[in-house]
């Protein structure tokens, strides 16, 4: 996954999609979240109450312990927004959301263990499926035939996420991502293979974790074993790859960054500090 949007990271944290929205959305957060896994794993009338349950606890926990943080972390961030950075700097705020986002993960695989205990055959087979239908998603969004149309999309993207915090970018800003991604070593075929194994991979331990009815703990250490995959690839080839388009993509970032005008800068440090306003707000709730 690129980390060209450093500074969009902070929006990414609880999957949510703007300012205004965001109190609504995460107070809507257990119900948004279950219709979300239920796409995927397609929950009995039995295990429903349960799934829910340990979303009302995990979005309990995250409020109370969570939110404080993110906004004390955000403040730091919004720091930044009139200084020039360097790449290390975009990369730490990428770090620093990534940790959190750990966290959140790591309070989860309790629940998720015992849920994962009960699952049936049935349901590793939507979940392939659902897989599969993602993929093709994503597929029409990243790999079209037309290598110029692949590369007009790309920065469209990149575009929209810059434009989440910074408001409009001019031509010349406009340019600089252009001519970055031009020389990105993003390869989106290889993206691609790699979700797909990740995605095999987690299919075959699910079915072998359930035909020998494995103990919580060793579901435990499996779920754990997902995340860890995700963020560090089991394959050397394409940990060496990642490593590669993280440093360029942080360049890039602090690159964009310090090519913004004061308007732009005020218009990150103004979004930056309603989201954080608007975390200090539902931690109070």
């Amino acid at each position: 996954m690129s980390r060209i949007g450093a500074w969009i990271i902070a929006t990414a944290l609880l999957l949510l999609s703007g300012c205004s929205a965001l109190r609504f959305t995460y107070n809507q957060g257990p119900v948004l979240a279950y219709w979300w896994l239920d796409g995927y794993m397609d929950f009995t009338d039995e295990q429903s109450p349960q799934v829910k349950q340990a979303l009302a606890d995990w979005f309990a926990w995250h409020r109370q312990t969570q939110l404080p943080d993110y906004a004390t972390w955000l403040a730091s961030v919004r720091a930044l927004a009139f200084e020039k950075v360097s790449a290390a700097q975009m990369c730490a705020v990428s770090d620093g959301a990534q940790r959190r986002l750990d966290a959140a993960y790591a309070q989860a695989v309790p629940a998720m263990a015992v849920i994962t205990r009960t699952i049936t055959p049935a349901q590793i087979d939507h979940l392939e499926k659902r897989y599969a239908r993602k993929n093709q998603e994503v597929a029409r969004d990243f790999l079209q035939p037309d290598l110029a149309e692949r590369a007009e999309a790309s920065l469209k993207r990149t575009v929209d996420r810059a434009e989440m915090i910074y408001g409009t970018l001019d031509d010349s800003q406009r340019k600089l991502l252009a001519d970055g991604l031009a020389v990105s070593p993003f390869d989106a075929q290889r993206w691609m293979v790699e979700r797909r194994a990740r995605q095999q991979e987690i299919v075959r331990t699910l079915r072998r974790l359930i035909a020998e009815k494995a103990d919580v703990p060793t579901v435990e250490a499996a779920v754990r074993r997902f995340e860890a995959d995700a963020m560090s690839s089991p394959r050397p080839e394409y940990r060496a790859y990642v490593q590669r388009l993280v440093a360029a993509n942080c360049e890039l970032a602090a690159q964009l960054h310090n090519s913004m005008k004061p308007a732009q800068r005020q218009h990150a440090a103004d979004k930056l500090r309603s989201w954080e306003e608007d975390f200090r707000a539902l931690a109070a709730d």
